[in-house]
């Protein structure tokens, strides 16, 4: 579509409360087709998407599916305490990848990160910033999945990452 897509809001469901009451995350997207979203940053709740990811979504049923991937792996840094200068020192390396910044609060960044950059190379940094004695830490948000209460990867790099 050539037109400018008008970025809204949308809100998925992410999950559940140890309560059992729903968690919902609203989300920036575009619409390029009735009914496709394209997300506009990484959630910071909802597993397996990240920013540049074309989703459909199903209202009546609280659901989306992934179209079409990015490339983008969705990471979150949290912190028990502010995380402010865990970002000063973050924020420049990931930039330097190409990578961005697509929330912060104050104890929590969410970025997205081609990953092209490489696993290695994003999880030395992150290592070296956000793991520093159990006040804070890392994770992707759409490497691995739950099947059968385990974790496994998704794989979905495979083909993005397959030599042409």
């Amino acid at each position: 579509m050539t037109k400018e897509q008008q970025v809204k809001s949308i809100r998925l469901y992410a999950g559940e409360k140890v309560d059992g009451k729903p968690v919902v995350e609203d989300l920036n997207v575009t619409e390029p087709e009735p009914g496709q979203f394209l997300l506009e940053q990484s959630p910071g709740f909802i597993r397996g998407l990240a920013r540049g990811d074309l989703i459909q979504v199903n209202e009546d049923k609280g659901t989306h599916k992934v179209l079409k991937r990015s490339g983008n792996l969705c990471v979150r840094v949290i912190a028990r305490a502010e995380i402010e200068k865990i970002a000063a020192a973050l924020v420049p390396e990931i930039e330097k990848l190409g990578g961005t910044l697509d929330f912060q609060n104050a104890r929590m960044l969410i970025f997205s990160i081609h990953v092209s950059c490489g696993f290695t190379v994003i999880e030395q940094i992150l290592n070296k910033h956000a793991s520093t004695e159990g006040e804070s830490g890392w994770l992707y948000g759409n490497v691995y999945t739950e099947q059968d209460g385990e974790l496994v990867p998704m794989l979905w790099w495979q083909d993005i990452l397959k030599p042409e």
